[in-house]
């Protein structure tokens, strides 16, 4: 009998709280995915000439970065974490989503009020002004209030290990790697020169905390393809104990993090080089096992029903896109938009499963009227936008373009630059699409439902 790795939903005001959050990933994804749109027309020659603002194109980026990775996937994350805490101090958890919507709204607000000067620094990109960091303080004391409850409210994984205990203690390495990745944001912090230039004082603050976060979302994949797994039916040439194992391998490059700060200054070139090293060859440690086993089992049974075949293309989709962007990554070969094309692929990858898990979570918490059959397209053309995209960024890279740049600072003086960017742009657009289709069913689904939970959140206990 196949051990099934999903997560019961509880009906009291955690669901009620899961409901909310995922109302906030969702709408953060519907802002990330406008100003990706700025973007690829900022981008896409010709185009991104007629755009009359200053600095338009770093100012966006900033925004849809921090909306599409980090707000996105920490809120979803908070969703599952919501699912998985025992029944504790709801008034407390219902707070902790206010602070974080608050550092949210103000962060995505900030360039209409003014924010401007980007600093594009790797993981996590700032606008340097007071407003843009206020909101992106809040946003992380939130986010550091909930993984310590998450921590604090965890359930115990037991002896009998099962699909469901497994996914348990995913979610719960997940919290770990959060927690550790703030640990080294403030390590840093106090470490930090502060006679530094801005560019390069930021660079340096989110280096290391920025790598303990790929490592985190990583793991938040991993249960998002053991989920998607038994969603779809299949079955896994691995029991329990052996994913439980490889989480475990996972959080084994999160907790090299403080002896490579006890080892070397942040300053110090060592200190960047061990944890890009970390990130090239300690990722690949529970990644590469689960992704073979999951691979060999997606093509030993087909789907047999809508819902299935939603979750089944899900993962097929995260896996493919996760693996060519981990591929990019060992041909990147300069500042070019190679660097890009590497990080888009291992996100999007991210992002499919979560997309996919979406899917599967709705009826579990109520909303009924999930159309699974446009799911499917759904998932596919933001797959092959971002495919197409990706391809287009490395075919660039591959003729010099550089990376976080726009317009003619691109140096598109070939047809074969652009030719790239071009193609980068039609994906670009392709995957907008597909993202806002997804916003509409997800959202579609949660309308629908006449008596909504999210409405009872601050009412119920």
């Amino acid at each position: 009998m196949p051990f099934k790795y999903v997560l019961d939903v509880p009906t009291d005001y955690r669901r009620n709280l899961a409901i909310v959050w995922l109302w906030l990933a969702v709408l953060t994804l519907l802002g990330a995915g406008i100003f990706s749109v700025l973007l690829v027309l900022a981008r896409t020659p010709m185009i991104g000439e007629l755009i009359p603002f200053a600095d338009f194109f770093h100012t966006a980026l900033v925004i849809h970065v921090n909306l599409s990775s980090l707000v996105w996937i920490l809120s979803f994350a908070s969703v599952l974490w919501s699912l998985n805490s025992r029944s504790i101090f709801p008034w407390f958890a219902r707070l902790i989503f206010v602070v974080v919507l608050v550092g949210t709204v103000i962060i995505t607000i900030s360039p209409f009020l003014g924010s401007a000067n980007a600093l594009m620094s790797n993981y996590i990109p700032v606008l340097d002004d007071p407003l843009f960091l206020v909101g992106l303080v809040i946003f992380w004391i939130g986010i550091g209030l909930q993984v310590v409850f998450s921590m604090s409210a965890m359930f115990k994984v037991g002896e009998a290990i099962s699909g469901q205990g497994v996914i348990r203690f995913g979610l719960n390495c997940a919290a770990i790697g959060v927690f550790i990745a703030l640990a080294a944001f403030i390590w840093s912090y106090i470490t930090l020169p502060v006679q530094l230039n801005s560019a390069v004082y930021y660079e340096l603050l989110f280096w290391s905390g920025g790598h303990v976060l790929q490592f985190t979302y990583t793991l938040l994949m991993m249960v998002a393809w053991l989920w998607l797994s038994s969603s779809a039916g299949i079955s896994l040439p691995l029991s329990p104990r052996v994913a439980l194992f490889l989480f475990g391998v996972g959080l084994l490059s999160i907790f090299m993090t403080p002896l490579i700060y006890y080892a070397h200054d942040v300053t110090d070139v060592a200190h960047r080089q061990l944890f890009t090293m970390l990130m090239s060859f300690g990722g690949s440690l529970a990644i590469f096992p689960l992704s073979v086993a999951l691979l060999i089992a997606l093509f030993q049974k087909r789907p047999d029903s809508p819902v299935k075949s939603s979750a089944h293309t899900a993962l097929l989709t995260s896996l493919l896109l996760f693996g060519v962007g981990g591929i990019i990554g060992f041909m990147i070969d300069g500042n070019n938009v190679k660097i890009p094309a590497h990080y888009h692929g291992c996100i999007v990858g991210v992002t499919l499963a979560l997309m996919g898990l979406s899917y599967q979570l709705l009826p579990a918490m109520g909303f009924n009227k999930v159309n699974f059959k446009l799911s499917r397209v759904q998932l596919w053309l933001y797959a092959s936008g971002q495919f197409l995209h990706i391809v287009g960024l490395v075919w660039s890279g591959g003729y010099g373009v550089e990376r976080k740049v726009a317009g003619a600072a691109q140096g598109l003086d070939s047809m074969e630059r652009i030719a790239g960017m071009g193609l980068m742009g039609l994906g670009g657009l392709l995957s907008a699409v597909g993202g806002l289709i997804f916003i509409i069913i997800v959202i579609g689904a949660m309308i629908t439902r006449g008596d909504s939970q999210a409405q009872k959140l601050f009412y119920s206990s």
